[in-house]
């Protein structure tokens, strides 16, 4: 529960420093952003973000009072008259939902960079379909992907594919282990009509798809079943832009992605299979990892694979996610190989 008067004023504050980011995101057909980063701008723990038609609250420490909830909706309409408010309580362990909620269908769309998304407050899943922190690398991306083959890996609701194809590649591999995300990136396809023969949509574990790629072994946990150790079969190969926004953490029968403790077991495979000359845009989204720190063990790794890096630029959140040190939770390096 917060102090609904400190609450007011930090939200309009908010709003009025982010006035030129409005209009400049209107201008590109845009209408997801950040209304309000609580974390940097006086309310820790909460976010409240515009996604097209909707506002969408989200709690991280402590549940919101009715209050809280009428305080920013009253505020939040004095910039857009949202058609659906959605509340998430993710104060829970794990920043999991406390309601368990489903919607069946997406009724709503948003707009970025003039493509369409799907928009569903409550599903399946725990975060939003589109991560709004990440548009600065959709916009680089699009920028970037004329004539371009693109490996989109990890590809959630395959945001930065559509990105791609949109920015004219010529070929775009959208892979993610969960077939209902990749469901949900092929109807955002659908509704840009980037339904394309070089657009592609695989289901597959990560490390059977990247390391096939990226000529490496495929090794399986010991005790695992067959039924869980078959997986599509896929040739080397090697791609223009390689696209690497992994979860903090997970495990399959081929292999564990830990963004805190072995960064590199993903790192590597994605690399060898960039071609030389390449880029190769990753991403690590967890706070605590230092970005120089995470940067050299990316070139400590790249050395023993024999890839030396290039180059490196950061790509930096866009201003709805203000920053007071500068250093982001999502950090984004795009390595020239």
């Amino acid at each position: 529960m917060f102090d609904d008067s400190q609450l007011a004023e930090d939200l309009r504050s908010a709003l009025e420093r982010r006035a030129a980011l409005f209009a400049a995101l209107a201008a590109e057909n845009t209408n997801a952003y950040r209304l309000f980063h609580g974390s940097n701008e006086g309310c820790p723990g909460l976010t409240v973000d515009r996604y097209g038609p909707q506002l969408l609250i989200q709690s991280f420490h402590t549940p919101l009072s009715p209050d809280d909830l009428a305080t920013i909706e009253a505020i939040s309409s004095s910039h857009f008259q949202p058609s659906e408010v959605v509340y998430n309580d993710r104060s829970a362990p794990h920043s999991r939902r406390k309601d368990t909620d489903v919607v069946s269908a997406h009724t709503l769309l948003c707009q970025e960079l003039n493509l369409n998304y799907a928009v569903m407050g409550k599903h399946a899943g725990q975060d939003p379909l589109l991560f709004l922190d990440l548009r600065v690398g959709r916009r680089y991306v699009l920028a970037q992907a004329a004539g371009c083959s693109v490996l989109n890996l990890c590809a959630y609701s395959c945001g930065l594919g559509l990105a791609a194809m949109q920015g004219g590649a010529s070929e775009v591999w959208n892979v993610d282990f969960s077939s209902r995300y990749l469901e949900i990136g092929r109807e955002n396809a659908r509704l840009n009509r980037l339904e394309n023969p070089q657009h592609h949509f695989l289901q597959s574990d990560f490390f059977t798809a990247v390391k096939q790629w990226a000529g490496l072994p495929v090794a399986f946990r010991r005790g695992k079943g067959i039924e869980s150790r078959s997986y599509p079969k896929l040739a080397p190969r090697q791609f223009d832009l390689v696209c690497l926004d992994p979860p903090r953490w997970s495990k399959s029968p081929f292999g564990t992605i830990d963004l805190i403790r072995d960064y590199q077991s993903v790192f590597k495979p994605a690399l060898l299979a960039t071609r030389p000359g390449g880029r190769l845009l990753c991403t690590n989204n967890v706070a605590e990892v230092q970005r120089e720190a995470w940067a050299e063990s990316l070139m400590r790794c790249a050395s023993k694979a024999g890839r030396e890096i290039q180059s490196l630029q950061w790509l930096e959140p866009e201003a709805d996610f203000p920053s007071r040190d500068g250093q982001h939770p999502l950090k984004i390096a795009v390595l020239q190989v």
